[in-house]
Order: C-alpha cells, then sequence, then structure tokens
C-alpha cells in the first residue's frame, strides 16, 4: 500500500470508531450513524459525487441511489413479516398460544419458564420487534412471576425466546440474502447450526437460574388483555398458524414473501375472523408502524455496504481484512468466538450496525459467503439476548424493574458458550 493508501486507511478507522463509540454511548442513533458512515468512507477513499461512466462506483449513485435499495429483499421480508405478526395478533391466536403453555404448565415454575420460552420462540418465530415483544411480554411476565419466578429470570425468558425466534423468523433472513448474495434455501439449511445450541444452552441457562435464584415474588398486577379481533375463541387447529411460514421456507424451499402470504392465508382459513378484510388491510398499516425504525435501518445498512464495497474503499481495506482473516478451522472458531462480545453495543459484528459492511468485506477478501452468513448468524445471537442497547432488553428491564447491565453481565457467558458450540460444529461443515 502507498502512503496516501494507509492515510486513507488510518482516516476510515477512525470514523469507524469514532461512530462505533458515539452509537455504543447512545449519542447518535444507529440509523443516522450508518448513512453518514457510508458517507464518509466514500469520501475519504476519494470516491466521485458522479461519473460519466456507468461502470464507476460513484457516491450519489452507487452508495445513497443503489444502497439505499439495496435490501429491499429484506425490507420486503419485514414488511411482510410485521403484517403477519399482527394477523396472529388480531385474530387472537398470540394470546391463546400463550393460555395453552400456562394451563399445561400448571404451577411448577421451572416448567412454566421452559413451556413460555418455546410457545415465546415459536411465537417470534412468525413475528418479531418490540411491538410483538412488548405483547409476549405483557401477558407471559406477570403470569411467571405470580408463580414465584424472579424478575431477572422472566426478563431472561423472554429474551432468549428473542434470540431463538429471530433465528427462526424468515423474515429476517433475507438481509443475508442481500448482503451475501445466497439463495433463501441455503440460509435455511444452515439455521440449525446457530439455533439449536442456544435452545439447548437457553434452556440449561433457564433451569440452571431457576434452581438458583429460588422463588420470587408472589404478587403482580396483571394487565388487561384485549380478546381477539371479534371475541370469538380461537380454534385449536389455528394454533399452528405461526409455524406455516417456517414449514414453507424449509421443506419446499419457498421464498420468503410468498411464504408469509400463504402464512397469513392459512391463518385466516384456520382462525376465519368476522372481519377478514379488516384484519388484513389494518395488520398491514400497524405491521409497517412496528417495523419502522428497522425499515430505516436497513436503508443504512444497504447504503454502508455498497460503501464498503466500491472499489475505491475495498482497495484500501482489503488489506486490514486480509491480514485479519481467519482462514483455517480453528482460527474462524476462535475468532467469532472471542470477538462475539462486538456483536453487542452495535458494534462491528451486528447485523443491524456495522456487522454486514464487515461481513461483505469478508466475503470480498476470501471467506465464503457461507460461512460469513453462518457466523454472523451464530455471534447475532449474543446480541439478540445479551445486547443492553436493543430496544427490547431496554422494555423488558424496565417491565421487570431489573437491572439492564445485570442481564448483560449474567447472560454473556452462556451466549458466548452457544457461540462456540456452534462455530465449533459450523467449522465443520463449512470447512
Amino acid at each position: 500500500m502507498s502512503s496516501i493508501m494507509w492515510v486513507q486507511a488510518i482516516g476510515i478507522l477512525l470514523v469507524f470508531l469514532l461512530f462505533a463509540g458515539l452509537m455504543m454511548t447512545r449519542k447518535l442513533p444507529t440509523i443516522l450513524a450508518l448513512p453518514s458512515m457510508a458517507i464518509l468512507f466514500a469520501l475519504i477513499a476519494g470516491v466521485p459525487w458522479s461519473s460519466g461512466n456507468p461502470e464507476t462506483a460513484t457516491l450519489s449513485g452507487t452508495i445513497l441511489a443503489q444502497g439505499s435499495m439495496r435490501l429491499s429483499t429484506a425490507i420486503a421480508g419485514l414488511i411482510f413479516g410485521a403484517w403477519f405478526g399482527q394477523i396472529l395478533n388480531k385474530v387472537g391466536v398470540t394470546k391463546a398460544i400463550i393460555r395453552k403453555a400456562a394451563e399445561l404448565a400448571g404451577d411448577k415454575p421451572v416448567l412454566i419458564a421452559l413451556l413460555f420460552f418455546v410457545t415465546a420462540s415459536v411465537i417470534f418465530s412468525a413475528a418479531s420487534g418490540l411491538g410483538m415483544v412488548i405483547l409476549v411480554g405483557t401477558i407471559i411476565i406477570p403470569i411467571m412471576l405470580t408463580a414465584g419466578i424472579s424478575q431477572f429470570l422472566a426478563s431472561v425468558v423472554l429474551l432468549s425466546a428473542v434470540g431463538v425466534g429471530v433465528l427462526f423468523n424468515v423474515s429476517n433472513w433475507a438481509v443475508y440474502v442481500d448482503v451475501m448474495g445466497l439463495p433463501v434455501s441455503t440460509v435455511a439449511d444452515y439455521t440449525l447450526i446457530a439455533a439449536l445450541p442456544l435452545i439447548v444452552i437457553s434452556m440449561i441457562m433457564i433451569v440452571f437460574y431457576a434452581r438458583r435464584d429460588g422463588r420470587g415474588r408472589k404478587a403482580w398486577a396483571m394487565p388487561a388483555t384485549s380478546p381477539s379481533a371479534d371475541g370469538r375463541k380461537v380454534p385449536a387447529i389455528a394454533l399452528i398458524s405461526p409455524l406455516v411460514p417456517v414449514i414453507m421456507v424449509f421443506a419446499f424451499k419457498m421464498d420468503i414473501v410468498p411464504a408469509v402470504i400463504i402464512g397469513a392465508v392459512a391463518t385466516l382459513i384456520l382462525s376465519w375472523p368476522k372481519r377478514p378484510v379488516h384484519v388484513l388491510s389494518s395488520s398491514l398499516v400497524e405491521g409497517i408502524q412496528d417495523v419502522a425504525g428497522a425499515l430505516g435501518l436497513m436503508i443504512g445498512i444497504g447504503m454502508l455496504v455498497n460503501a464498503v464495497m466500491a472499489p475505491q474503499v475495498t482497495a484500501i481495506i482489503s488489506p486490514l481484512i486480509e491480514a485479519v482473516l481467519p482462514n483455517s478451522p480453528l482460527m474462524y472458531i476462535l475468532f467469532f468466538t472471542i470477538l462475539s462480545p462486538l456483536a453487542i453495543y452495535r458494534g462491528p459484528l451486528n447485523v443491524w450496525g456495522l456487522g454486514s459492511g464487515i461481513a461483505a468485506l469478508f466475503v470480498g477478501a476470501g471467506m465464503t459467503p457461507i460461512a460469513a452468513m453462518l457466523a454472523l448468524r451464530v455471534v447475532s445471537n449474543v446480541q439478540s439476548v445479551s445486547d443492553p442497547t436493543n430496544s427490547h432488553n431496554v422494555w423488558v428491564a424496565d417491565f421487570t424493574k431489573s437491572d439492564i447491565n445485570d442481564i448483560l453481565k449474567r447472560t454473556l457467558p452462556w451466549m458466548v458458550t452457544a457461540v462456540l458450540i456452534s462455530m465449533i460444529w459450523g467449522a465443520l461443515v463449512v470447512f
């Protein structure tokens, strides 16, 4: 590298560290930080604003215009996923599943915690986002606290379910399709490697803290819950609705949007609300409102990915990435396990922050797209469960009156253990 390129590389690194710090300390929201980084990376690398040559990467065209649409598949998947989640809510499927789990568990605290973990995981596999976390949390947390489960453990049950649900939520897979250029079927094929260790470790963690913390308080004001869209009892067969899109993708290798649409249609057929058209239309509007912030993040992520993949930027960064790129199974395991905490605080391995850009650089430097995708999905387990900057972590800690940093400290070792197991399994498969 020439001296000018070294100066540019240092400049890009300083911008990266500055904005990472601003995001970690919540001085600047991620939704603004990502496009700002994309623009500054391009300016430092000398990417022109425009060019008469259509093959030349430009700031206005490649990064801003094309970058904002880079994750269009993911954006569509997110919208349809949020729509499906609202449909499940409005027809009463979500609450019916939770009630059934509570009935099965009886008054056994450990069994209640495990059943709600499984139940919430199934629900979040169909619909994620803060709105759904609040909906599920306001129902299951009071039940758990009333049964004598501690505030901390109730928080852990819900957050662990978020982590598992996100892995199976097909609407979230599209970000890996767009960034890595992988088909949905490939993402599906490697899901169990990221999910199964997390499920097992989460259940062990729940049982461990249930026995260690003992019984918590048994008094809680149960919030009022609304009935389904038309006040009718949900048929038992409708409780399988959240699994329909997952089955469509896994069993029939279907794309995300049609799988979600089939899931929505199946939900209406199985539950048959009195006003199905109103359920469909209102769910779409409310679903978009729920994920508006995530949609903005995806636009910024697309800009950042296009910026780091611009030839001018790649030429500067690639030598640095190649120097640290894990090129053996052992290094692959150690690299992503040891650095997995960098997925929290909107760090460089956070898929909803800098992670997508870093993964794109890894692929550009020679790592296979499957290896990069798998590593990013695995370390996202740390972020989903432990990250204090997650909106759902903040809400859960506030609702249960728990210390959000205590949740981080007590869940992080378990999540890193899950990452280690997944990375060992993954290394055996991808190398």
